[in-house]
């Protein structure tokens, strides 16, 4: 602290804006070398001097020690310096331990460099203004986005990851929906050197066509109708030197994928409306539960696009073929969904069975759905067969033959089949499902069931 007292002018020389600091009396305690410069007036002719004495001496048109003294609060105002440059003061208060102002520091600029400054601060603010609307999103995946696994594939697969991870090269995950790219995208990501920057993603089936170059390339003031009249930055700009996950690439208008080219081999961008190029550097991730290779057949995806984006291809696996997984997947999203909702749900040996047979078509994001669901509607401990639909628990290699009628009356028939057997009668089983006894007695006598 004392090298800090000692060396604090220089200190103060070292800004870039002019300095003027003075106590709550309105005494001048001190200004730096920038501040004479910008304004003409000396140390000695200021420092021990109260401002009020020098607004009537005519050296200053305005201060902002009195008003920022009674109000407690910053605040900004335009001066006309002695050498009539005209400068922008922006005063703020530093308060003693008894919460009153101590000192009010003054940043002096000037203002012919204010128009600079107020496009960048109006470029950050976009960026941090969009960033805010993305954050809620990435968040979501966040907290949904645990890497559980136990099946051999997996592991072969998150060894590649790792490895590809480290590197820069763009990454292309295929898979159907729901198997998790969006997890393992977020995971490439976190082992990466980009870390620490920003992951976005992007769902390209969610823009609209005629909004999607807006949003990734982003567009200037006054670009279109409708437009903000500050401009917006795009998605790749956010993410620069982050991540960015191009989720469901394969649904990008074909005009788009010839301008995401273009923007992969160039790293640079040029928002709607302008004609200033800018430089990103971000890492690419892509994903797609569509055979791209197909779509490039037919034509509705590029194919020096497709090439391009062969650098590290990842095939995820569907839950069916890797069911090793399901059980964990299954037990973690207890896990998580007793906890927010304050619930102490167990899954009978029986209905992990079932879960484990399903074939999980919406694979991982249905089972979390699932789960999901029942944490909100079940009030009870134990999770019984009873509480699955009865989809589950037909097996899609039964023999599915037969009039509709037919085979929801087989499906009804299993399901109270298994009920009895959970509530041991059929008093209990009425109970649960909500129906009058004489119901579940008609259809048991219906189905020549005991």
């Amino acid at each position: 602290m004392k090298a800090l007292a000692e060396h604090f002018e220089s200190i103060m020389d070292v800004f870039a804006d002019g300095i003027y600091i003075s106590d709550r009396n309105g005494r001048t305690i001190m200004v730096n070398t920038m501040y004479e410069q910008l304004t003409g007036l000396s140390r000695n002719e200021l420092v021990g001097h109260p401002v009020t004495k020098l607004v009537k001496q005519g050296i200053f048109d305005v201060v902002l020690n009195p008003s920022i003294v009674k109000t407690k609060k910053p605040k900004t105002t335009i001066q006309t310096t002695k050498m009539g440059r005209k400068v922008i003061l922006s005063g703020y208060p530093v308060f003693d331990p008894d919460g009153q102002v101590a000192l009010v520091v003054t940043f002096v600029r000037d203002i012919t460099s204010l128009s600079k400054i107020k496009e960048e601060l109006a470029y950050h603010q976009e960026l941090l203004d969009r960033f805010n609307e993305v954050q809620c999103y990435s968040r979501r995946d966040t907290e949904r986005g645990s890497f559980v696994f136990e099946s051999p594939q997996m592991r072969s697969l998150l060894s590649l990851i790792d490895s590809i991870a480290v590197t820069d090269v763009t990454v292309l995950l295929l898979g159907e929906t729901g198997v998790g790219k969006d997890v393992l995208a977020r995971h490439i990501h976190e082992k990466s050197g980009r870390k620490d920057q920003a992951f976005l993603k992007v769902d390209c089936a969610g823009i609209p066509a005629t909004l999607v170059e807006s949003e990734l390339f982003g567009y200037d003031a006054g670009a279109f109708s409708g437009a903000s009249a500050k401009g917006k930055p795009g998605f790749f700009e956010m993410a620069h030197r982050g991540t960015l996950f191009l989720d469901e690439i394969g649904e990008l208008p074909l005009s788009m994928q010839a301008k995401l080219l273009r923007m992969l081999q160039d790293r640079e961008i040029v928002r709607v409306g302008s004609t200033r190029v800018k430089k990103v550097d971000v890492r690419f991730i892509a994903a797609s539960n569509r055979n791209l290779e197909e779509a490039v057949k037919e034509g509705t995806f590029r194919r020096d696009l497709f090439y391009r984006l062969q650098v590290a291809v990842i095939q995820v696996q569907p839950l069916r073929e890797r069911r090793d997984d399901i059980l964990p997947l299954v037990r973690h999203f207890l896990r998580v969904f007793n906890s927010k909702y304050k619930k102490d749900l167990t899954l009978t040996p029986e209905t992990e069975s079932v879960l484990l047979r399903y074939e999980w078509p919406g694979n991982v994001r249905e089972l979390e759905n699932f789960i999901h669901g029942l944490a909100i509607m079940l009030q009870k401990k134990w999770i019984n067969l009873s509480d699955l639909p009865p989809t589950m628990l037909i097996s899609p290699k039964e023999d599915m033959g037969g009039s509709l009628n037919s085979i929801i009356a087989e499906m009804e028939k299993e399901l109270l089949r298994k009920a009895l057997q959970t509530y041991g009668s059929a008093a209990e089983v009425a109970n649960h499902f909500s129906v009058d006894r004489s119901t579940i007695f008609r259809k048991l006598r219906k189905y020549s069931l005991r």
